[in-house]
């Protein structure tokens, strides 16, 4: 249970507490439910006198288990123009960092359009990704300061417009510029720690608590 969710209602919220964790904690029943491979399991750890969830440690040797938690498609979770707002809480060792980790996202780079939080690289660089439903360009805001140190941290991307921002512990560690009329919409559905259960699936390997996403509500100035 932290803080990162701002003030105004988000339209998803997880905070991974209590005997339903996988619960939409926003009132709106976007409840995730694992789609998993391999022997691919979350487990739950304490965190700021709640719970978070745990998902599978690197594996080096195919076959490697593989879990990505879903809620159903819905079109209601598509900012389109308008702002947005989305984060988590995460800790990641160092030893837990690959190419591609995916903290959440709604939608595919390669087709349709996509919002995207993930950590790339040795060095855990957090990253914000938009792609618009017209033209497949990849936007992304890449944080200058790794956060793979073993302690939490919280993520949060900001779209206002043209400006797209990476926060990290508060701090914008990251800026972009994109198309003021980029939109995002497409019928695909909001995943939480990795793509799938398939290989390449950017599978999430370290903690996350408190994920959200608002849409609507500009993010000031940053």
């Amino acid at each position: 249970m932290s803080g990162a969710a701002p003030a105004a209602p988000p339209a998803v919220r997880y905070t991974f507490d209590g005997p339903a964790p996988l619960a939409d904690a926003s009132g709106h029943g976007y409840d995730l439910s694992p789609v998993s491979r391999y022997g691919g399991a979350f487990t739950t750890a304490p965190h700021n006198g709640g719970m978070a969830l745990a998902f599978p440690p690197p594996c080096r040797r195919e076959p490697c288990p593989r879990i990505a938690l879903r809620a159903a498609a819905s079109t209601e979770l598509n900012p389109g123009r308008r702002p947005i707002r989305y984060g988590a809480s995460v800790r990641l060792a160092a030893d837990q960092t690959t190419d591609g980790e995916n903290v959440l996202q709604k939608g595919y780079s390669m087709r349709g359009s996509q919002y995207k939080l993930q950590i790339d690289g040795l060095a855990g660089r957090p990253s914000c990704v938009l792609v618009d439903d017209r033209h497949p360009r990849i936007h992304a805001a890449i944080s200058s300061v790794g956060i793979a140190d073993d302690r939490w941290h919280t993520l949060e991307c900001r779209r206002d417009g043209w400006r797209l921002s990476m926060l990290v512990d508060g701090v914008v560690r990251g800026r972009a510029t994109v198309p003021a009329d980029l939109s995002v919409n497409n019928r695909q559905p909001f995943s939480v720690g990795g793509k799938g259960s398939y290989a390449d699936n950017d599978q999430f390997q370290g903690i996350l608590d408190e994920l959200w996403v608002t849409i609507g509500q500009a993010g000031g100035s940053v």
